[in-house]
């Protein structure tokens, strides 16, 4: 399975992460109750393949603000789309990123979800760092960006231990998109295409690991 690699980019995504204030208890809950939902769905063994993604997904899009995480993704780009066309990259967008989510968190598969701290960036913004506990020893560490509004809480970003680097997942899409965006002189479908391109690739790669 293709690994995602940018060293820089998990350094400045740390960087910016680096503040002292305490997040809240109800965010670190909310974190502990849903992450560990969503990976008992991939740890189920009474659900076939096609089962498990559909509980994952399920579990994903009440956990994760995807219009917000799309979004972001493109940056300024977002108010440049058409409305036709901005529906229709949040669409391909939420296919390709919950491919993604399952493809990274499939390898994260625990016994359980351990909240360990949590920081907050702003009032309505955290940061809550977790452990996922393994049978053999290994542990993973698993971070979650949480926004709250109107006193709901989302996931908006999910950083993994991927190859020894912690990558967030929506900054290194947001890297490869906007490079994108920028070399099509913003062009909505050239982005979309090259989304449909790398989620089925993702899904080629999934079958013949055989997840």
């Amino acid at each position: 399975m293709k690994r995602l690699t940018s060293p820089a980019i998990a350094l400045a995504a740390l960087a910016a992460l680096a503040l002292p204030a305490m997040a809240d208890a109800k965010t670190e809950s909310y974190v502990q109750k849903n992450a560990s939902e969503v990976l008992a769905s991939l740890n189920d063994p009474m659900l076939d393949a096609d089962e498990r993604t559909a509980k994952f997904n399920a579990y994903m899009d009440e956990f994760t603000d995807m219009k917000a995480v799309a979004r972001f993704a493109i940056g300024k780009y977002a108010r440049r789309f058409t409305p036709e066309e901005l529906a229709h990259y949040e669409k391909v967008f939420r296919e390709y990123a919950l491919a993604v989510y399952e493809n990274e968190l499939d390898a994260y598969r625990g016994e359980a979800v351990v909240v360990k701290d949590s920081v907050d960036r702003s009032e309505s913004d955290s940061i809550v760092n977790t452990v996922i506990k393994r049978q053999d020893g290994k542990d993973m560490d698993v971070r979650w960006r949480v926004l709250t509004r109107d006193n709901q809480y989302q996931v908006v970003d999910v950083a993994l231990n991927i190859d020894g680097n912690l990558i967030w997942l929506g900054i290194e899409q947001r890297a490869q998109f906007l490079a994108l965006l920028d070399r099509t002189n913003g062009s909505a479908s050239a982005l979309t295409a090259k989304i449909e391109e790398m989620k089925k690739n993702l899904e080629s790669r999934s079958r013949s690991y055989g997840n």
